[in-house]
């Protein structure tokens, strides 16, 4: 089986933010893609060129086109996301983004009705109906499938990185589940998501999925959901790790560390390097601990056990990429890493509101969409937690929101 590799400008760039639609009344997830999709539709177009149905109706995808600087894809982003929340706000719905919902229970969920999303609810079942997760996903582009599989392999070794800035779902159903990422957790229960296979090359990948394909385990290789993949229609490396991100001031961040990663990597290919393809069991063992422990988790650098906090291994990772970023034009958004680190990840600024509003969850709802509105904070929260993220609170009978 071939499957043709399309080409990309290198290090061209495209971004998908899952967004969650918000019944401002309840701050629960609320049913609105269909209507808010119908009316943005442009005249004559079958759909919204930018905006998606995603697996639920209380979600929307908003798209890039191909872009070249991270600016521009912010740009391109918050284009959509005007439109989006112009509708949605006729509706009573308001957006925000996050890894998961704090509070809203997943079986009271209407799937798109779309057929992709019938067959996979059939297929997958209770594995697919609660799928309520969110994430982003960037693309960078390469110009061949023979760098595609070698930069995949040589980006897991960032996974954790990734993992631990962007962790923003500590809540599932109601309780805090002692994780920064719970999202990373429930979308590893499908058959082919997580980490990816370290393969040798593009015709293992072509095998692999020729035996997914033939065996009917998939329709397409669309339906492999690695963390770190080739997309072959695009031409791009994705990465598809991180949770759903609140602020498009860390989207940029996430997308500037992305981009000079797989440039850096395109261009020690050109020099005859090899890249690195780390031992699969480091990989494992750090994914587990960003997923735990977010921006305070000690990853395994070597295979003799040798640990390092993550975030100086971000800062040590931003001062390697400043010349890379100076030359793709994204040195203020790389930059944005470390003022994420002083605000706070996600999950971090979530816990801090629940814990000065006794746990009001619908407080994390309010502060969410706060953050979709005005970005970033300035400053981290009052209060909020230092040191290892706490264990479960009360997972058994959860908050009450």
């Amino acid at each position: 089986m071939q499957i043709p590799f399309e080409s990309s400008e290198r290090a061209s760039l495209g971004v998908e933010w899952e967004l969650q639609l918000i019944d401002r009344e309840t701050r629960e997830l609320s049913a609105g893609a269909v209507e808010i999709l119908e009316e943005i539709r442009p005249d004559g177009a079958e759909e919204h060129p930018k905006a998606k149905h995603e697996l639920l109706q209380s979600t929307i995808e908003i798209i890039t086109g191909i872009c070249t600087t991270v600016e521009e894809a912010k740009t391109d982003l918050a284009g959509t996301l005007a439109e989006v929340a112009a509708a949605a706000d006729r509706r009573g719905l308001g957006l925000m983004c996050a890894g998961t919902h704090p509070f809203t229970d997943w079986q009271t969920q209407l799937i798109s009705p779309k057929e992709r999303y019938l067959q996979l609810v059939e297929r997958m079942q209770w594995l697919a109906r609660r799928l309520q997760i969110f994430g982003v996903h960037v693309h960078v582009g390469v110009r061949s499938p023979e760098k595609a599989i070698p930069v995949v392999n040589a980006l897991c070794q960032y996974l954790p990185h990734f993992l631990a800035l962007s962790s923003s779902s500590p809540f599932w159903v109601g309780c805090d589940t002692g994780l920064a990422s719970s999202r990373t957790k429930v979308f590893e229960s499908m058959p082919t998501a997580g980490l990816p296979y370290q393969l040798s090359g593009w015709d293992e990948f072509e095998t692999y999925m020729e035996t997914l394909i033939s065996t009917n385990s998939i329709q397409s290789v669309r339906e492999v959901w690695w963390d770190v993949r080739p997309h072959p229609g695009f031409g791009t490396v994705e990465l598809r790790i991180c949770d759903g991100l609140p602020t498009l001031d860390e989207i940029g961040a996430v997308a500037a560390l992305t981009q000079c990663l797989v440039e850096q990597f395109d261009t020690q290919l050109d020099r005859g390097y090899t890249l690195p393809t780390p031992a699969s069991w480091i990989l494992r063992e750090n994914k587990w601990r960003a997923a735990r422990y977010g921006l305070d988790a000690d990853v395994v650098i070597d295979e003799k056990g040798t640990v390092r906090p993550v975030r100086q291994a971000l800062l040590d990772l931003v001062e390697d990429l400043t010349p890379t970023a100076k030359r793709l034009g994204c040195e203020a958004e790389l930059a944005d890493v470390e003022r994420v680190m002083a605000v706070g990840a996600s999950y971090q600024r979530q816990r801090a509101v629940a814990a000065a509003t006794g746990g009001d969850l619908r407080a994390v709802v309010d502060s969410l969409l706060g953050e979709m509105r005005d970005g970033l904070p300035a400053t981290a929260p009052a209060g909020g937690p230092t040191g290892p993220v706490p264990g479960p609170a009360d997972c058994g009978g959860g908050h009450a929101a």
